[in-house]
Parts: structure tokens; sequence; C-alpha cells
């Protein structure tokens, strides 16, 4: 059960370096195709606030990443518990902000490692 709950754990640092990229490099190309409900005039104007943003995305996957570094077993849960658990807050404080979809595209996958951490 370990084995995957450190892969659920990567899928979401993956998501997370995903949305960094998007949001800190793409935001003006990829992004738009991504975020459809935002009107496309709005890309440019917003790259610097969103590039702050996919910093914040950047430390989640760092910190989930680092957790599958970490040896001792105590360490490396409770590390992982507490980045894991920082993406299901964002993810609703997101859905319920933005968009629905962040809840299933960040929320999820993250509870759901931290379940598989629990077991």
């Amino acid at each position: 059960m370990q084995l995957a709950a450190q892969i659920m754990t990567g899928l979401v640092a993956a998501i997370h370096i995903y949305i960094m990229w998007l949001e800190m490099f793409a935001w003006t190309t990829k992004a738009p195709k991504v975020f459809k409900t935002i009107p496309k005039d709005l890309f440019p104007p917003t790259k610097t606030l969103a590039a702050n943003q996919g910093l914040y995305n950047g430390f989640l996957a760092a910190g989930l990443i680092w957790s599958l570094c970490i040896n001792d077993h105590h360490w490396r849960l409770y590390v992982a518990i507490f980045f894991l658990t920082c993406v299901v807050i964002a993810g609703i404080y997101g859905a319920t902000t933005a968009s629905k979809k962040i809840l299933y595209v960040q929320s999820i996958p993250a509870l759901v490692a931290i379940i598989l951490l629990h077991l």
C-alpha cells in the first residue's frame, strides 16, 4: 500500500509541476487552451499574477517530492500529509472560488494519496 501512496503522491507532485509550468512559463501561449473560462484578452495583463500562483504550485510540488526522498518513515509520512493537506485545502478553495474542476484535478488525487498513506 505504501508504494501506491508514493505513486499517488508523485502524481499529485507531477500535476503541480504541470500547473507551475503553465502559470509561470506558458500563461500566454498554452494556458488559454487549458483555462477556457478566462477571456483570452486577460492572459497578457495577468501574466505576473499567474507566475506568482505558479510559484506556489511549485512549492507544493517540491514539498511532495521532498517527502518521497525522506528515509525515516514517520518524517516521510508527516511531510507528505502536510503537503497533501495543503493541496486538498487549496483545491477546495479553488473549487469554491474559481472552478469546480479544480476539486477533481487537485483535491481528489491528494485525498486519495492521504487515504493510501494511512492504510
